[in-house]
């Protein structure tokens, strides 16, 4: 099977576009149709996966390239670009990411009378909804993403694809009751692969057996992040007199707002804001910290997705502190890898991260997540998932 997928955004890279185009690639010939803000090359082969790019403007052109690539379900150049791309590679089957050019995706496979696979990884009018209150947002991205336009797009695109897939149990209850089928609904969740922290796990062994709590959060430092809470938290610890370090991983809107709050507070010599850093960086910084930290605020959007650096966490055998949003702590409870403190509250996470001063404390809890990392929260066992949606796509078609 010919399988065009669509991504929003330049690639490489993205996590799940990476590990599901190349599981399906083992099976079938995939075709990676992406965004092009980088100017790079039209079309390239990696890693066996055939990328397709959109074209591009000269950079004396300046943000009009961007514009020209902006996904939006009506931009002629997405549309065009799909289009060829599927009418080139005789393609089987549209497997679109997300919601912004699901649309598109639904015009050309109708055109060519080809399925439609939605990858579905967010509650996407709801992070919109974030974002708007949490995040700073230009006027016009107020305009072009507003969470109501969002939520109008997505009740048109759930009717018209043959099959979706969401990342967790609240993803799809809530599609559910919005009155779609649950057979047309497949949960592939965000899991690492089997071998991706394997070094990092090597390292844990090596790790000062110092008490002092170092938490580590990973992810873009958006506002409804909790991090603004992860920090107050450690402020606290600091007014009782304990110790804790956090260390924090990832870029975003946010980030100077965040600095600027760990001055105040001051607490810079225990927080440690370090940006984006290439994979072989972030590694030795995960295996020294402790305790793995996901303090999401529990909206609307992190009630119905789940972050994939909760399984990273529990790959790497670190007990987890997550905030009461629901997936996380629904996950963190049942299979006994992590505390859970009260969404928002500044002094429940410190009480939360005292828990866990000792090393036994630690262990006992790192070994369950790693445990069910290998038993059921990897790759491997998505994989099957991906494989299974896409039998239900071309039998619902037929």
């Amino acid at each position: 099977m010919v399988i065009c997928h669509i991504w929003d955004a330049d690639y490489p890279w993205d996590i799940r576009v990476e590990k599901v185009c190349r599981s399906l690639g083992v099976k079938h010939e995939v075709h990676l149709v992406c965004r092009n803000a980088n100017r790079w090359s039209r079309s390239e082969k990696l890693d066996g996966l055939s990328i397709h790019r959109l074209p591009f403007l000269p950079k004396w052109f300046g943000f009009c390239n961007a514009m020209m690539g902006f996904p939006l379900f009506f931009n002629p150049v997405w549309l065009f670009t799909i289009w060829a791309t599927v009418r080139r590679t005789d393609a089987d089957l549209i497997l679109v990411r997300d919601l912004p050019l699901a649309l598109t995706a639904i015009a050309v496979g109708r055109w060519f009378g080809i399925p439609i696979l939605l990858d579905l990884a967010e509650n996407y009018p709801a992070m919109l909804k974030d974002r708007l209150r949490y995040t700073p947002t230009s006027f016009m991205g107020r305009i072009v993403r507003h969470p109501a336009l969002a939520a109008m797009v997505e009740r048109t695109v759930l009717r018209n694809v043959d099959h979706i897939i969401v990342v967790v149990e609240e993803s799809r209850d809530r599609l559910v009751q919005m009155g779609i089928p649950q057979d047309r609904i497949t949960i592939v969740s965000n899991t690492p692969l089997l071998d991706r922290w394997e070094q990092g796990v090597s390292q844990t062994g090596n790790v000062t057996t110092d008490d002092v709590p170092h938490l580590v959060y990973l992810g873009n430092l958006d506002g409804s992040r909790g991090i603004d809470t992860a920090i107050e938290a450690i402020g606290v610890l600091k007014d009782r007199g304990e110790m804790a370090r956090l260390s924090i991983i990832g870029m975003g809107q946010n980030l100077e707002q965040f600095r600027t709050l760990s001055k105040v507070l001051g607490v810079e010599d225990r927080v440690s804001i370090m940006g984006r850093l290439p994979f072989s960086d972030l590694q030795p910084i995960m295996a020294r910290a402790n305790i793995g930290l996901i303090p999401h605020y529990s909206t609307d959007a992190w009630n119905t997705t789940i972050p994939n650096k909760l399984f990273d966490f529990m790959a790497m055998g670190k007990p987890v502190i997550v905030s009461s949003a629901r997936p996380t702590e629904r996950i963190v409870r049942s299979e006994e890898c992590g505390l859970v403190f009260v969404e928002r509250t500044k002094e429940d996470l410190a009480s939360t991260i005292l828990e866990l001063r000792t090393r036994s404390a630690r262990e006992q809890l790192g070994r369950n997540g790693r445990a069910a990392f290998l038993k059921r929260w990897n790759w491997a066992f998505d994989e099957q998932l991906v494989y299974e949606a896409l039998d239900h796509t071309v039998r619902r078609k037929r």
